[in-house]
């Protein structure tokens, strides 16, 4: 067998190739794309016996996605992601000096995956389907993300000149409120606006009730009195807010249209309705809970291996007569703010759900210690239900009135 450590870069590939002894057979830094890949496969077909099958090779690389990653898959090698974090702690085995190089890295994940492969998981396959799934609902992921931190900085920007504006719209991320601030971007400007005006603006952003109303309401709050700055500060931070809420509006059209392909290309897949089942999840937090675990129902051996990779179940730390149970921070952000959101939504429309979380909350936990408990059992819930291929069925979920955190 052969033992492949590749530690890659935007523009190239470190790559190490030992045998079962630990010798090294080769390092070699490589381009990325069509030709990196060739040279790869002809490497190790110098060294291998690939008519064993291409399974004697085994690739150690620190991510799980992307073309060259696809590639080695394709080509039947064993790929084992490894996370940066775990690769950072076997490189302090090889050198106590703190030194970093890319073949060094590269030597490192060969030593993981000859030595230490048992104790990580192999890269499994899934569906088109799914990778589908993941791309739109990542990128949909990201742009509201992106949204929120522009929000934030806009906020902050009217904060310091236009104090008035917030306190008349203050859901920044709403087609009203930018369409009103990109019309009136100072305190004088918004003074001046009148009601027709306003209702015309509300019109545009897509208010069909009360617009009259709401128009005089907005009115009151823009004239209201406020502290104002400097007139020099006061136009260099219009210009910025006019810009910025224009970034934000485009963010916002885009993001009801990446919703949009996200439902189409979840609604596709065959698991669809056993996760739209589960309490708390819609098409678009679904989409995000499928993207992240994956559709390949070899990938979590049972229950805790699946709550371990959410990262809803907790650690135990134990040292002498010490012992602390702790919230598991090393995770998968974006599933980890999809079941944490499935959590609180199940509150609302899961008896058992509530009930649950009700226990924990008598038993002194904080809100988000029983929310990461109720994601914890939830997450069991919905591998009972993939792996039986049953939807979700509230009786059966939660047979006793209260139960215990696994």
């Amino acid at each position: 067998m052969l033992f492949v450590g590749d530690d890659w870069a935007e523009a190239h590939h470190d790559i190490e190739i030992q045998d079962d002894q630990g010798r090294v057979l080769v390092r070699r830094r490589l381009p990325e794309g069509l030709a990196g890949m060739a040279s790869v496969h002809g490497l190790l077909a110098e060294h291998a016996d690939l008519d064993r099958g291409p399974d004697q090779v085994i690739v150690g690389i620190e991510t799980d996605r992307g073309p060259w990653v696809q590639a080695l898959v394709t080509a039947g090698y064993q790929v084992f992601p490894i996370n940066p974090i775990q690769a950072s702690r076997y490189r302090e085995r090889h050198t106590s000096s703190g030194a970093k190089s890319d073949p060094g890295d590269a030597h490192v994940l060969a030593e993981i995956v000859r030595v230490d492969r048992a104790a990580h998981r192999p890269m499994q396959g899934d569906t088109a389907v799914a990778e589908q799934v993941k791309i739109t609902a990542r990128a949909h992921q990201s742009m509201i993300w992106t949204r929120q931190r522009s929000v934030n900085t806009l906020r902050s920007l009217l904060r310091d000149y236009y104090p008035g504006f917030l306190a008349s719209l203050d859901e920044l991320a709403s087609r009203e409120a930018l369409l009103v601030l990109q019309a009136a971007p100072t305190p004088d400007q918004g003074a001046r606006l009148s009601v027709s005006r306003l209702t015309s603006l509300l019109r545009r952003a897509g208010r069909k009730r009360g617009l009259e109303g709401r128009a005089v309401q907005i009115q009151a709050g823009l004239r209201s009195p406020q502290l104002t700055a400097r007139p020099a500060i006061v136009a260099a931070s219009a210009a910025a807010a006019t810009s910025l809420a224009a970034v934000i509006l485009v963010m916002v059209e885009q993001i009801e249209v990446l919703a949009g392909q996200v439902e189409q290309d979840f609604g596709q897949h065959p698991d669809a309705e056993i996760l739209l089942s589960q309490p708390g999840l819609g098409p678009i937090l679904a989409a995000r809970v499928l993207a992240e675990f994956g559709d390949d129902p070899t990938r979590y051996t049972d229950a805790k291996a699946r709550k371990n990779y959410a990262g809803t179940s907790p650690i135990t730390k134990a040292s002498g007569t010490k012992r602390v149970v702790l919230a598991r921070w090393a995770r998968n952000r974006r599933l980890a703010d999809a079941v944490h959101q499935q959590a609180f939504c199940a509150l609302q429309n899961s008896p058992g759900a509530r009930r649950y979380y009700d226990h924990l909350r008598d038993r002194k936990a904080t809100h988000h210690q029983a929310l990461r408990a109720l994601s914890n059992r939830l997450v069991g819930i919905l591998h009972g239900c993939l792996k039986t291929h049953t939807p979700y069925d509230e009786n059966t979920a939660w047979q006793s009135q209260y139960v215990t955190s696994a």
